[in-house]
């Protein structure tokens, strides 16, 4: 256990300075002080390196998703998703750089881009479970498919999040929070 933490901090490190294209596996082992074999041993490459890396980064966000949700009112709804929004682009302004690298990997690694859809649909399912509740508590409509809001609403918030990774966003944090969080509460919400 304590070879394998040595290499997910030493990946971090390589490729927070170098970015996933620049980074080796290499890199990572001189710098974890380990033998290419024990590398191996623990993952099978750089990619599952990564993974692993953006597993531990993304359950802090997957956990905003899962967040108890059981509103009452549309009001309390609102404010309870505008948290959750807060939280979600927080998360991701707090992580920028290796959020970069999860960016930057998505576009060249095969597997690590099927990682992020895994990703991307544990929110989708979320937030789906979320509309369905307030819909059979009539707080929604019910003439909407609760997926292809899910999935819009999902798709709306991970455009912010990587421009607020690439620091490309005009608006505060929190000017986008709640111009995401109205535009989604008022309309689908009774």
């Amino acid at each position: 256990m304590l070879t394998r933490q040595k290499l997910l901090d030493a990946a971090r490190y390589v490729f927070l300075e170098e970015g996933f294209q620049k980074a080796t596996i290499s890199q990572i082992i001189k710098r974890a002080n380990t033998g290419y074999g024990t590398a191996y041993v623990h993952f099978s490459g750089k990619d599952d390196l990564l993974i692993v890396l953006m597993e531990d980064v993304m359950a802090e966000f997957i956990e905003i998703a899962k967040t108890s949700f059981f509103p009452t009112t549309k009001e309390e709804a609102k404010k309870m998703v505008l948290n959750q929004v807060t939280a979600f682009l927080s998360l991701a302004q707090s992580n920028r750089k290796m959020m970069e690298v999860f960016q930057e990997a998505v576009g060249l690694s095969t597997a690590i881009n099927l990682k992020w859809e895994e990703i991307r649909n544990t929110f989708i399912h979320c937030i789906t479970n979320d509309i369905t509740y307030s819909q059979c508590k009539g707080l929604a409509r019910t003439d909407l498919k609760p997926e292809l809001v899910a999935r819009m609403w999902f798709f709306a918030n991970e455009t912010y999040q990587w421009e607020i990774v690439r620091n490309t966003h005009q608006d505060t944090l929190e000017e986008i929070a709640e111009t995401l969080t109205s535009m989604y509460v008022d309309g689908l919400y009774l």
